[in-house]
C-alpha cells in the first residue's frame, strides 16, 4: 500500500526531483556548512571589519577595553544568533505555510501573518504599555491568529483567494500599525529598529525568551512533515491512506503562529523569506517534505544571514536585513507568480 512518505515519488512530471537519500544528506550537510560559513562572516564583516582570528578570540578570551571585542560580543553575536533563529522560524512557516495550503505563494508574510503579529506587538506597546519580548510574543501571537483566520475565512481555501486576501490584509493592517506606531514617541524609539524588520533592534535577552517558542513550532514543523507528503496528494487521498487533513491543517496552523508570532516578537515583520527558502529547498532535495523541512531549517539562517551581512557593506549606515530580504526574495515571487512549475504543490 501508497505510504504517506513515498508522496515524493508522486511528484509532477517535469519536476526535479533528487533520489537517494546519499545526495540528499550531502546537501543537509553544506546547507549546515553555509550556515557555519554565515556565521563567522556575521562576526567579521561589518562597517567596523574584524579579522576572523579576533573574532574567535573575542569570544574566547575577550580583552576588557579592546574594542572590536566590544563590537563582537556587545552587537554581533546577538544579531546573528537572532539572524540564526528568526531565519529558521520564518523558512520553517513558510513551508508549513505550502504544505498544509499546496498554495505555492504561501509565505507568513503575504497571507498577513506577519503583519496580524507585528500590529499586535505595537499595540501592546502603544496601548497596554508591553515592550519586553516576554510580553509581546502573546500579542504576536494573537494577531498572528486573527489574521490568519481571517485569510482564510476569506479565501476558503483556494491559492488565488488565499493570496489576494493574504496581500489585502497586509496592505490594510501595514499601515494602520505605522500610523499607531508614529502617534506614540516613546513607543516608537522603542521599536524603530524592529518595525522595519532588523537584527540589531533586539539583545540575548530577547533570544532567551523567544527561543523556546521556536524551538516548539520546529518541532511541530518536523512531526508533520510526513503528513504534509499526504496532503500534496489532495485531501482525498491523504484521507484514504488514514490522515486525518483536518488534524494536520490544524497542528500545523498552530506551529505556522508560533513560528511567525515569535520570529516577528525576534526581528520584525521580515517578508519574503517563507516564500523563497522552501522553493529553493524543493529544488535541492525534491518534493519530500520529511527533507524539505528540515533543509529550510537551515537555508532560512542562510538568506537572512546573507541579507544582514549584505546590509551592513552596501551602506555606511547599514541597510536593514528586512529591506534586503524582500530584495532577494522578490525574483522568487516573480517566477512563481508568472506561473513557473513548482516542486510538490
Amino acid at each position: 500500500m501508497q505510504t504517506l512518505g513515498d508522496a515524493a515519488a508522486l511528484a509532477p512530471e517535469g519536476v526535479v526531483v533528487t533520489t537517494g537519500r546519499s545526495p540528499r544528506v550531502l546537501i543537509l550537510v553544506g546547507a549546515l556548512v553555509l550556515v557555519l560559513a554565515g556565521v563567522v562572516l556575521s562576526l567579521a564583516l561589518g562597517v567596523r571589519e574584524v579579522a576572523i582570528g579576533e573574532s574567535w578570540r573575542a569570544l574566547t578570551d575577550p580583552v576588557a577595553g579592546n574594542v572590536d571585542h566590544a563590537v563582537i560580543r556587545g552587537q554581533r553575536v546577538p544579531r546573528t544568533v537572532i539572524a540564526l533563529l528568526a531565519g529558521a522560524a520564518l523558512g520553517l512557516a513558510g513551508v508549513l505555510a505550502q504544505g498544509i495550503t499546496r498554495n505555492p505563494l504561501a509565505d507568513p508574510g503575504l497571507l498577513g501573518l506577519n503583519s496580524g503579529a507585528a500590529l499586535g506587538i505595537v499595540l501592546a506597546a502603544t496601548a497596554f504599555g508591553v515592550v519586553t519580548p516576554l510580553g509581546a510574543v502573546w500579542f504576536a501571537f494573537a494577531g498572528a491568529a486573527v489574521a490568519a483566520v481571517t485569510v482564510f475565512a476569506i479565501g476558503h481555501g483556494r491559492p488565488v483567494q488565499l493570496a489576494l486576501a493574504g496581500a489585502t490584509l497586509t496592505a490594510l493592517l501595514t499601515p494602520i500599525s505605522n500610523l499607531v506606531l508614529f502617534r506614540d514617541v516613546d513607543a516608537l524609539n522603542q521599536l524603530r529598529f524592529w518595525a522595519v524588520g532588523a537584527l540589531n533592534g533586539r539583545d540575548l535577552d530577547a533570544v532567551a525568551v523567544l527561543w523556546p517558542f521556536i524551538a516548539v513550532g520546529a518541532g511541530i514543523a518536523l512531526f508533520v512533515a510526513h503528513r504534509l507528503n499526504g496532503l500534496a496528494l489532495g485531501d482525498d487521498v491523504a484521507a484514504a491512506l488514514g490522515q486525518s487533513v483536518g488534524t494536520t491543517r490544524a497542528i500545523g496552523g498552530v506551529g505556522i503562529i508560533m513560528l511567525a508570532g515569535a520570529a516577528t516578537a525576534l526581528a520584525g515583520p521580515i517578508a519574503l523569506v517563507g516564500l523563497a527558502v522552501p522553493h529553493a529547498a524543493r529544488r535541492l532535495v525534491g518534493t519530500d517534505y520529511r527533507w524539505v523541512v528540515p533543509l529550510c531549517a537551515l537555508l532560512g539562517p542562510v538568506m537572512l544571514l546573507t541579507a544582514d551581512i549584505v546590509g551592513r557593506l552596501v551602506k555606511a549606515d547599514e541597510l536593514e536585513a528586512g529591506v534586503v530580504a524582500a530584495i532577494i526574495g522578490a525574483p522568487v515571487l516573480i517566477a512563481v507568480a508568472r506561473g513557473r512549475r513548482v516542486a510538490g504543490l
